[in-house]
């Protein structure tokens, strides 16, 4: 997703990404990235958030070389324990530490997120069987109340009433999740930068979108076996989508989510 409209060029909150090539930065920290917006104006937890959100779609991917360097020598892991303090958020930090070779953690990506199930149910007729990955990073699969068209028109609308758009060259799903972190990240980024409805559409955001894939998501990788850094990832996403999404509700309701 293009994230960075026309408007919003120079406001880049990203602390895990360079713009041109989605490879994590090795020098920004929480203080670096409030010093991209106008700091009269910033609201540095939100832009603490936003780079959170940023983090987590590019983590929700098969990690490059790049990514992975990162990730073995511990700075994912520092830069996002430090983003979470400068959050506003009472909430545990993930333990983004690897020990696996790069390999490992790509097989794992993939059993757990792309490759599906397949078998014979009826040799005679060929009847077969098949089920997707054992983890969807669709946000249709978690909303059983609605069609897989009508989640994905609902978002589509959301990215274009803020001009952004989806890569269909790369995924046409807007439900993806990588898709939906950013959007989450874009909101918050606009509300650091004073954006008078940004906060109440990151609100609305995770009612009627991000805290169902996120729940849904934890859930089922909690039945996973084996899930790594990936289990890591969904459990604080579940729990960080939840801290924001009640403190927007706190700020905006005068309750919770």
């Amino acid at each position: 997703m293009d994230t960075n409209t026309e408007s919003d060029t120079k406001t880049n909150t990203d602390p895990t990404t360079n713009v041109d090539s989605a490879t994590p930065r090795d020098t920004e920290t929480p203080a670096d990235v409030a010093d991209t917006l106008d700091a009269a104006a910033l609201d540095r937890e939100a832009a603490a958030r936003s780079g959170i959100y940023a983090m987590l779609a590019t983590l929700f991917d098969e990690p490059d070389k790049a990514l992975y360097d990162r990730l073995a020598s511990g700075a994912v892991n520092e830069t996002c324990a430090e983003l979470v303090a400068a959050s506003g958020l009472d909430v545990t930090p993930p333990d983004l530490t690897v020990a696996e070779d790069h390999e490992t953690i790509c097989a794992r990506f993939n059993d757990l997120f792309t490759i599906g199930y397949a078998e014979y149910t009826d040799r005679t007729d060929g009847s077969l069987h098949s089920d997707g990955p054992p983890v969807s990073l669709y946000g249709s699969s978690y909303r059983p109340d609605a069609s897989w068209n009508d989640v994905n028109l609902d978002l589509a609308r959301a990215y274009d009433y803020f001009g952004l758009t989806v890569d269909q060259s790369a995924r046409d799903n807007h439900d993806y999740l990588p898709y939906q972190l950013e959007f989450a990240g874009y909101l918050a980024r606009r509300e650091a930068d004073s954006s008078p409805d940004a906060g109440r559409a990151r609100l609305d955001f995770h009612d009627r979108h991000l805290h169902v894939v996120a729940d849904g998501l934890a859930e089922r990788m909690a039945d996973e076996r084996g899930t790594g850094l990936y289990g890591e990832l969904a459990a604080f996403l579940g729990r960080f989508v939840t801290a924001d999404q009640t403190a927007l509700a706190e700020r905006f309701e005068g309750g919770g989510g």
